[in-house]
């Protein structure tokens, strides 16, 4: 019994502790992370960024964020050769989310990228009697547009260029453009549905069928 007493006063000791410290804590990791980032990169980084835990940046650095971006922890941020990545204002990138570039990749402000999507924009080359990983790589840019919202779990691929306020559902795999307002998903990516004017009217048999 003493002992156990023991552990419950110390736990409620403890858990006051954290409670009365949570706020004095975070600010603490989001100013740590933020400095740290920031010494990583190539371009300055605007005090407006929160960056709620750390980031990992590999190559050159050339990451470029516009002002109030939002940043969960545990990015991969990579760019190689001339690259850069540039981010508009007001983006949102959640958890585990891997961005690499080799060519360029630009997301517009106000878009949001879900956990876990990965955005490459670069695939492995394959020449007779060279082992893959020395036989180099094909880089085309990616373009996401203004306030795209990008599901968990997307791939998109290099050359790809998604147009405005367009929606990408979660595990999906973008190969090809997809156009402003438009909804996809899928494997590979189809249009699911589109918002603006001018396909508003089309009948659900004018649209592609949604992938099974």
């Amino acid at each position: 019994m003493p002992r156990r007493s023991s552990k419950s006063l110390l736990s409620a000791l403890l858990k006051a502790f954290f409670r009365a410290t949570a706020k004095l804590r975070r600010s603490i990791v989001r100013l740590r992370s933020h400095a740290a980032l920031a010494s990583q990169l190539e371009f300055p980084l605007p005090s407006t960024v929160v960056v709620l835990g750390r980031i990992w940046v590999y190559g050159t650095g050339a990451v470029r964020f516009g002002e109030d971006t939002l940043l969960y922890p545990d990015l991969h941020l990579e760019t190689q050769h001339q690259a850069t990545i540039e981010l508009g204002d007001g983006v949102v990138i959640s958890r585990g989310v891997h961005l690499v570039a080799m060519s360029g990749i630009t997301i517009g402000k106000g878009s949001m990228i879900g956990e876990y999507a990965s955005i490459r924009d670069a695939n492995h080359s394959r020449q007779q009697g060279i082992p893959i990983r020395d036989a180099g790589h094909i880089a085309k840019p990616i373009v996401l547009g203004d306030e795209v919202w990008i599901g968990r779990g997307v791939i998109i691929l290099g050359g790809v260029t998604i147009g405005d306020h367009a929606t990408v559902g979660a595990n999906a795999v973008v190969t090809r453009d997809v156009p402003a307002e438009a909804v996809v998903g899928g494997v590979p990516a189809m249009l699911l549905q589109s918002r603006s004017r001018a396909t508003s009217s089309a009948s659900e048999s004018e649209m592609p069928e949604a992938p099974r």
